[in-house]
């Protein structure tokens, strides 16, 4: 089967994935460390992660796939974009750990994480996974039990990641390949034919290296390298459907969807690939004030209903919906703008009459802008 096995491999380099491999259907070893943090409570308003069948098949992917022999877990690079909020021609980064210098006094477009720039991935990873199945069943000549997920499964991915010798968890749970960095995104493919696993990366790599607790705004990264998912800012921003707890708003500076702050402090990131076209940015980034914004228009705080769905409707971001995008950028523009944009705020209360989430945190902005970043 090893000629098989580099086949496959060959096909997925064809469709985009820099990275894959081969581990068991066995259960994943340290399965105990996520029903600690489920019992912790860490896992916040996500309730789906901490139900009975879900955990059920988290502990045993044969619990997905009773056939389950072999399971191929691949990755597609989004890669570090430095996007900025100041003028499009700005130079490029030459170190992806770099932060400062990235915009000037006034902060008037908000940051999205890099692998949101382009197209979703859940619409553009599965039809490849679906080519490698094919793939695979025209080899063996029948068909084979398969399942196959990027991110929507009830696995534990990156633990199997490791397992087929993709990269290590890092500190910040991230994967980290030590020729890719961590900018890529994984897809996973269960089959029923045994394929030889590849050995796993058992080596820690990040040494004593603590750029990312250090660098993480919130403090979310715990010391057994998994997250308060709590206190994330990706979180916070995506999962988070509620109010953003008044003590973290301040702390989440102008992120508006997702952070990369713990993957741009990763000195493994300098090694990181050029992304996928398809994941290539393509979208504006959020406008929050007009004071350099050459474009003109709005401020997004401003959007409509069809208009935010209509700039987003390929977009990962639309999982925040508008209201959790509007309620995002108030917060970034109570981080980051000065009185000047409070009347940007008072039309906001205006036209999120219908949204008391978005009200009440356009009311938060206001308030710490009259009070001078105090509150």
């Amino acid at each position: 089967m090893n000629g098989l096995k580099q086949a496959i491999k060959e096909k997925a380099r064809q469709l985009g994935f820099v990275l894959a491999g081969v581990t068991s259907c066995e259960p994943p070893p340290h399965y105990s460390v996520f029903e600690s943090w489920l019992n912790a409570g860490r896992h916040g308003t996500m309730n789906y992660l901490a139900e009975e069948r879900s955990r059920a098949r988290r502990a045993d992917p044969k619990q997905i796939l009773p056939e389950c022999k072999s399971i191929l877990v691949l990755a597609v690079p989004y890669s570090f974009s430095p996007r900025r909020n100041e003028e499009p021609e700005e130079k490029e980064l030459k170190n992806p750990g770099e932060l400062s210098g990235l915009r000037g006094e006034k902060k008037d477009y908000g940051k999205i994480a890099s692998y949101a720039l382009g197209d979703d991935y859940h619409d553009i990873i599965p039809p490849r996974l679906q080519l490698i199945v094919e793939f695979i069943e025209e080899q063996v000549g029948h068909k084979i039990p398969n399942r196959y997920y990027t991110d929507t499964g009830p696995i534990l991915e990156r633990e199997l990641a490791q397992r087929a010798g993709l990269g290590w968890i890092g500190k910040n749970s991230m994967l980290i390949n030590p020729k890719a960095g961590s900018y890529f995104l994984l897809a996973e493919i269960l089959l029923g034919i045994e394929l030889e696993p590849d050995d796993p990366i058992t080596t820690d790599h990040c040494g004593t290296c603590t750029r990312c607790i250090e660098a993480c705004p919130t403090q979310c990264i715990l010391p057994n390298r998994t997250l308060d998912a709590r206190r994330c800012i990706s979180y916070l921003t995506i999962e988070l459907k509620d109010d953003i707890a008044p003590e973290l708003r301040p702390l989440m500076d102008d992120w508006i969807f997702g952070c990369d702050i713990c993957q741009q402090v990763c000195p493994w990131n300098r090694f990181s690939l050029p992304a996928d076209s398809a994941l290539q940015p393509k979208i504006p980034l959020p406008v929050l004030t007009l004071r350099h914004n050459a474009q003109g228009g709005a401020s997004d705080l401003l959007l409509t209903s069809v208009e935010f769905n209509q700039r987003f409707k390929k977009s990962p971001i639309k999982r925040a919906k508008r209201r959790g995008y509007l309620r995002n950028i108030a917060v970034a523009i109570g981080n980051t703008g000065n009185k000047d944009d409070i009347p940007i705020l008072e039309q906001a209360m205006q036209a999120a009459h219908d949204e008391p989430m978005v009200r009440e945190h356009v009311k938060w902005a206001k308030e710490k802008l009259e009070r001078g970043h105090e509150c």
